[in-house]
């Protein structure tokens, strides 16, 4: 079984999430390098192996973590669905099943709020560990007063903690926002959609979304 050990040794995988990283910084966006794939990658991982999945499931989520972004090296724009591609081609020449290639495939191209929707469990595991990255680590720009709403929406976020209660089906994303750089119903304009789509994601892994802010339950 091709491992998250040797997809991260991929020479391809590297040279596109330092181009799509390149990419984005360009075009002002949020870090999505290695921070960013690492940590979702973990997460994916650490849903489905709490919810009770096998250990290849697991492996091929912390997989589908690892490449979700690497569309970004060809455009923003429809990254998800060119990112499913690369992974796919990548994967292929490494070795990996056709099936398992198309259960992460699947996940990578339903990972955006603007065109996917949770398809498996491992897609919907995906989007749960994409969306609740939300951290001023995130944040590239580093003048404040040139601050676009999304880097100031990340940057007033200093804690962002992900918690899948498996006992009670309920997976909780707990964040603490400074108010002083951004007010909470900034953090609704701009990600409203992935909050909806995360609450369907643990819908159809049959468990309950949860989201805290500043210690009050809005979901």
């Amino acid at each position: 079984m091709i491992t998250l050990e040797e997809v991260k040794k991929n020479e391809e995988v590297k040279a596109f999430i330092h181009a799509s990283q390149k990419q984005l910084e360009a075009l002002g966006y949020t870090e999505h390098s290695y921070r960013h794939v690492g940590i979702v990658s973990q997460r994916t991982g650490d849903i489905l192996q709490k919810l009770g999945y096998d250990e290849k499931t697991v492996e091929l989520g912390k997989i589908a973590g690892y490449m979700h972004d690497i569309g970004n090296c060809i455009n923003r724009v429809d990254h998800a669905h060119s990112g499913a591609i690369l992974a796919y081609n990548i994967l292929k020449e490494m070795g990996m099943p056709a099936e398992d290639r198309t259960e992460i495939v699947m996940a990578i191209g339903n990972h955006d709020e603007g065109t996917g929707t949770a398809v498996s469990s491992i897609s919907a595991a995906l989007i749960l560990a994409d969306k609740s990255d939300v951290h001023r680590d995130r944040v590239v720009n580093q003048n404040i007063s040139t601050f676009d709403i999304h880097d100031r929406v990340n940057y007033a976020v200093t804690d962002a903690n992900l918690k899948l209660d498996e006992i009670n089906k309920k997976i909780t994303l707990n964040l603490t926002i400074d108010t002083e750089i951004c007010p909470v119903l900034k953090y609704f304009q701009i990600f409203m959609d992935r909050t909806m789509m995360s609450k369907y994601a643990a819908k159809y892994l049959q468990i309950w979304y949860e989201l805290i802010i500043n210690g009050t339950k809005l979901l």
